[in-house]
């Protein structure tokens, strides 16, 4: 058990723990441990560890060390080493990711290629609950700060899905460390100082002999902290050089940590020399094996070391053994020995360690690169091909920690300026937009070749492609291109068109810049319909490329595409054209090929992309689902970009669904968030939500004004294709709010626009526009037109039509025929979820004397789930066991299990194959 006199004052926090830990056979639970250091977050997890292993929970435990922060995975490895033999239950493609990340040997089939973080996170979740599942678990994890960053964000990723697992996880950070963990949206407990009795107390335990001003003045100085309580009496009691520099330099003027850097520093110089070699070799060491340090001791005092040489430091309490290994009794301690010694000392201790490390290539150039002084192009050079084993790892932020120190260890301006672009660009894929412009910043000050500069041009636009109206911008950006296709680098050039389509799609920038970027575009040699150039044209210019994009979406066959990127850009490419069938298709495949692979930052942008589109062909349960999971993903992966759409896009279904205030305050936080800035394509679709929000709560005049900006050009929400979203509700709002009369000159020129760009949006809404305006004299026909096309894939506009007639029926006292289409309208919108719309049909259904049962004050079957239970049921219903929901949702299978057990008693279905044939059921009313 953990030394009783470091849990005074602490019964409250420990009684927490262990009420949780006690409580995981019923629901895991993970918590965020933030304190000073020294105020007992250690003494209290190694409490909680103790009483974790007397409850008979499996315990597993890591610590950072800060120098281990650039050694991918380290903590991870650390972590999961005593329970390893779980991986061989894991899917391949999961074992293989996590066997990746710790340098293991992989399977047959596996690709070699770099794995996903978080198929790692995912491998490590369903171990964790594979060990949990025999044994309830609990997983203590001190000094997070020090962890290597994806060893911190798979815990993370953990961390927020064991809530269903008899797991437990607790994670200690320092205060003052801003990192993902930490702002994980996880409970937090914050130790603050001990209680002045308390305080006392703890202090009698370890300065019972010092006199009573000296007790008091490190009570003083010692201001609540345990570790300050304990050690400062020692400090007090140390050398007598130390004491007179005490005296001298009042302790005040030092922060309490620095002066526990002291404390500890006071018994170094007393150690033997080949001992104080042995501890600066265990400091700057990114293990805790004792093996490594006596090696990398004896070569750093060129005489032969033994493993007692460390008994000293052990007896100083600086450190402790536990089987081979070496454990500095606190952090500070090591930081006291790395500020004490001298840089000289540091650089020998590092490269004594690169020598006994001959055998692990990235940890040996790790170390000799901080063995050098000044620059030195040969270690450069190593550490620069040397990045490639962590990206094999999935260690993004190593790579990028190696390209920089690479960068700082060249001579040569233009290679350096190479190597900081080289980490930016991976920088990018971390979603770091600051540290991409401070790595551009510094590349900026070096001599880079011409095609360098293009390159950084599109790194400086990748995160700023929202920036509106800038047309001046957009030709150059294509002037870049243009350079980049003369010196051969056809990638560049599709990358800076795209860059440039995307200013073009985000805000109006005028009909030249759009005819520019594709003029360009044109230049590229690639293959007809080429997926890049195809979203470039759509994106630059939906409407003048209308035919092109058309021509190449048509003769693409889906089932022969494999990549996920490239699929997603055809789904781009039938999003920006209004073509939402095959933009869900395209999605779809993509999605399912994402989650194979891990690909979870893409797969948050492909799930948000499919949220209107899903909504356009009545697929509500997926946009629902696909809404919720794409924002609970880019916050895992850190994309903010990606935010105020998928709000705004939120806002869109909650005002379909009936929740009207609600989805109007959403729409007015996302103008918000524009800050002035004329970013037409988000503030349409906050106008979309609006107007959809009025509309459904039968405020006709409000929801005209509001869908009516999108069809005015002068209007900062006008744009030229999200308008075609609003075409049928302007008409139905204006029809409803006296205003046919105005409303009839914008269909008339969206008709005439329709002629030669046939955007399936476009057209089918404009048949909707035209029956509902129509006179009565010619209404049925138009009525009966529209109904008459293939509407199969577009269930929601099809109710609404046959809402729409019915209403026109009974007005023309034809109530008999009428029921017809408002029954068949209304069993469309109770299965969609469309609340507002139902209600509206059951009420003319009653007036043209039909039966129609009273809705639901409360949210029944499937309407009572949750977008996740959703998603959870239809894949069950799939077929699909727990475990394949699993790696679908990022879940673990005993996640899914438990969610299972809520969701057949909402349903009232007691296994799948019921689950099979009511969701079947649904599905095949829907799509009639």
């Amino acid at each position: 058990m953990p030394d009783a006199s470091g849990l005074i004052g602490r019964d409250r926090e420990l009684r927490l723990l262990t009420d949780m830990i006690d409580s995981v056979r019923d629901e895991g639970a993970a918590l965020v441990v933030v304190g000073d250091p020294g105020v007992g977050k250690t003494s209290l997890l190694r409490a909680a560890a103790a009483h974790g292993k007397s409850v008979g929970s499996t315990v597993l435990s890591v610590v950072g060390v800060e120098a281990e922060v650039h050694l991918p995975f380290a903590g991870l490895h650390q972590l999961l080493r005593p329970v390893l033999a779980e991986t061989h239950r894991l899917p391949t493609p999961q074992r293989d990711a996590l066997h990746a990340a710790f340098g293991m040997r992989l399977s047959d089939a596996a690709d070699g290629g770099a794995p996903e973080l978080f198929m790692i996170g995912l491998a490590t979740l369903n171990v964790l609950t594979d060990v949990a599942a025999r044994q309830p678990l609990l997983v203590v994890v001190d000094d997070v700060q020090w962890l290597d960053r994806p060893t911190q964000d798979v815990l993370g990723f953990v961390a927020r899905r064991i809530g269903s697992d008899p797991c437990a996880l607790i994670g200690v950070v320092r205060a003052g460390h801003d990192i993902a963990f930490a702002a994980a949206d996880l409970p937090q407990l914050n130790l603050g100082r001990l209680a002045e009795q308390d305080a006392r107390e703890l202090l009698h335990k370890h300065a019972a002999d010092l006199g009573y001003a000296d007790r008091e003045r490190i009570l003083r100085e010692a201001a609540g902290n345990p570790l300050a309580l304990t050690e400062l009496p020692l400090a007090l009691r140390s050398a007598s050089r130390l004491a007179a520099e005490y005296r001298e330099r009042p302790p005040q003027r030092l922060q309490l940590t620095a002066r526990l850097e002291r404390a500890f520093a006071a018994r170094l110089g007393d150690l033997p020399p080949l001992c104080q070699d042995a501890l600066l070799v265990a400091a700057v060491d990114d293990t805790d094996d004792l093996r490594e340090i006596i090696a990398g001791a004896t070569i750093l005092a060129g005489q032969p070391a033994r493993i007692a040489v460390l008994e000293d430091a052990v007896a100083a309490g600086l450190i402790r053994f536990d089987d081979f290994h070496a454990h500095f009794r606190h952090p500070l301690v090591r930081a006291a020995i790395i500020n004490k010694e001298s840089v000289a000392r540091k650089q020998a201790a590092h490269e004594a360690l690169a020598e006994v490390l001959a055998g692990e290539p990235y940890r040996r150039i790790w170390h000799r690169a901080q063995s050098v002084d000044g620059q030195d192009d040969e270690v450069a050079d190593e550490m620069e091909r040397a990045h490639t084993i962590p990206l094999r790892r999935g260690s993004v932020s190593e790579v990028i920690w190696a390209l920089e120190r690479s960068a700082e260890l060249t001579t040569d301006s233009a290679t350096r300026g190479r190597r900081l672009m080289l980490a930016a660009e991976h920088s990018f894929g971390l979603g770091r937009a600051d540290l991409v412009d401070q790595l551009l910043e510094r590349a900026g000050r070096t001599s880079l070749s011409r095609l360098d500069q293009v390159r950084m041009q599109w790194l400086r636009e990748i995160f700023h492609d929202g920036v509106p109206g800038d047309a001046g911008h957009v030709l150059t950006l294509c002037e870049a291109a243009q350079e980049a296709i003369d010196a051969g680098d056809s990638t560049l050039a599709l990358n800076l068109l795209q860059a440039a389509g995307l200013r073009c799609w985000w805000a109006d920038t005028g009909p030249a810049a759009r005819v520019r970027v594709c003029e360009v575009a044109r230049r590229i040699e690639r293959p007809p319909g080429d997926a890049q150039l195809t979203a470039i044209f759509s994106i630059a210019d939906p409407l003048g490329e209308y035919r092109t994009v058309a021509e190449s979406l048509a003769a693409v066959r889906l089932e022969g595409i494999s990549d996920p990127a490239e699929l997603w850009l055809y789904g781009m490419a039938a999003a920006a054209t209004a073509d939402p069938v095959r933009s869900v298709d395209f999605l779809g495949r993509a999605e399912i090929v994402l989650r194979q692979q891990g690909r979870l930052g893409l797969l948050s942008q492909v799930l948000t992309m499919s949220v209107i589109d899903s909504m356009e062909i009545g697929d509500w349960e997926h946009a629902w689902a696909a809404s919720e999971e794409g924002r609970r993903l880019a916050v895992d992966t850190g994309q903010v970009i990606w935010d105020a759409g998928s709000q705004a896009l939120y806002a869109m279904l909650l005002a379909l669904r009936g929740d009207h205030e609600q989805a109007l305050a959403i729409a007015a936080e996302v103008e918000r968030s524009t800050a002035g800035r004329r970013l037409s394509n988000l503030l349409a679709c906050g106008q979309l939500a609006r107007g959809f929000a009025h509309l459904s709560a039968g405020r006709h005049a409000d929801a005209y004004r509001a869908l009516r900006r999108l069809f005015d050009p002068d209007d900062p929400a006008f744009h030229v294709h999200e308008r075609f979203h609003g075409v049928s509700f302007l008409a139905e709002a204006a029809v409803r709010a006296g205003r046919a009369d105005e409303v009839r000159t914008v269909i008339a020129d969206l008709e005439a626009e329709a002629v030669t760009v046939r955007s399936p949006i476009l057209v089918r809404q404009l048949t909707y526009a035209r029956a509902v305006l129509a006179p009565d004299d010619t209404a049925e026909e138009a009525f009966l037109a529209a109904l008459s096309a293939d509407l199969t894939r577009w269930p929601w506009l099809q109710a609404r039509l046959e809402l729409a007639f019915g209403q026109w029926l009974r007005r023309q006292r034809r109530v008999a025929e009428a029921r017809r289409p408002l029954h068949s309208a209304q069993l469309t919108f109770d299965l969609i979820g469309a609340r507002s719309w139902s209600e509206a049909t059951r009420i003319e259904l009653r007036a043209a004397g039909g039966r129609s049962p009273a809705a639901a004050e409360q949210p029944t079957g499937l309407a009572s789930l949750t977008a996740q239970e959703l998603q959870i049921a239809r894949l069950a219903a799939q077929g699909l066991s727990n475990k394949e929901i699993g790696e679908r949702l990022y879940l673990s299978h005993r996640t899914v299990g438990s969610h299972l057990y809520r969701i057949f008693p909402k349903l009232d279905v007691s296994t799948r194959a019921q689950l099979a044939t009511l969701l079947g059921a649904r599905e095949a009313a829907g799509g009639a």
